[in-house]
């Protein structure tokens, strides 16, 4: 085997991928953070429906400063180094907390307004069904 060398065009952190209809995976352009690459990822996305999944990895250095909530389709949130609590908001009002460590996992449910507190750094792997999604303040 040689020696494997990272493409920088192909970090997931910087270029998240597109799983669609017909089984497709497809690069994203640049991943900027702000709203506007969103809306771009829904306007390219969109026609897949409740079906398409955005696949994200970000690392986090603090507790996010805002809830989320995917209204079509499981999150799956994959921790793949550090440790990270999940804060859960059911529609009944109820609510979760869970907490995970390098290579668990937690599902946010369609509909449920999810939050996360960071233990000192982590980074996770993200699987979204993003069609409508929503955030508040924290």
């Amino acid at each position: 085997m040689g020696v494997f060398m990272a493409d920088p065009d192909k970090l997931l952190s910087r270029f998240p991928l597109h799983l669609g209809l017909g089984a497709t995976a497809i690069p994203q352009p640049e991943m900027t953070g702000g709203m506007d690459w969103y809306q771009g990822y829904g306007e390219r996305h969109g026609g897949d429906g409740a079906e398409g999944r955005l696949v994200s990895m970000h690392s986090f250095t603090g507790n996010w400063d805002s809830w989320e909530m995917h209204p079509v389709g499981d999150e799956v949130v994959v921790c793949t180094t550090g440790e990270m609590t999940l804060h859960q908001e059911f529609p009944d009002g109820s609510t979760n907390i869970v907490t995970i460590g390098a290579g668990e996992y937690a599902i946010n449910p369609p509909g449920v307004w999810h939050t996360a507190d960071i233990a000192e750094t982590a980074t996770a792997l993200f699987i979204t069904a993003g069609l409508g999604t929503e955030v508040r303040g924290r």
